[in-house]
């Protein structure tokens, strides 16, 4: 299984996470979350990120998702990318992790594909819907 780890500013992604096991009812496997405060530096962030990456990789990859593109917590998540091994997502919100969780069995790219659909099809203008 594909490990997920979330790094995100401030407990955004502990809340995704306690929202996903509302939603499935249990606490998935092979999950982290490390959040950035604005005061953090994003190189003091870096070695906890790396032993995050332990705590969730079972050799069969990991994917980093964050939340803003460019900001410190993507920043921290780019540092970690390794092509094909640990890859990454921005933009995550609570349809995007929930179809990463339902899809990390697959291969890297599909669970990207998904993951990114997920994020993407959860956005719905409910009055036209």
């Amino acid at each position: 299984m594909i490990g997920l780890l979330l790094v995100t500013h401030g407990s955004l992604g502990e809340s995704l996470i306690q929202c996903a096991c509302h939603v499935l009812n249990k606490r998935p496997l092979q999950i982290a979350q490390l959040g950035v405060s604005a005061q953090d530096d994003p190189l003091d962030a870096l070695p906890l990120a790396r032993e995050m990456l332990r705590l969730v990789d079972s050799g069969k990859g990991i994917l980093v998702l964050t939340d803003i593109f460019g900001a410190t917590p993507a920043n921290v998540a780019l540092k970690l990318m390794q092509p094909g091994r640990i890859e990454g997502v921005a933009g995550v919100n609570l349809p995007m992790l929930l179809r990463a969780l339902n899809h990390r069995d697959k291969d890297m790219e599909t669970l990207i594909t998904k993951t990114v659909a997920g994020g993407r099809d959860g956005i719905i203008n409910m009055l036209k819907h």
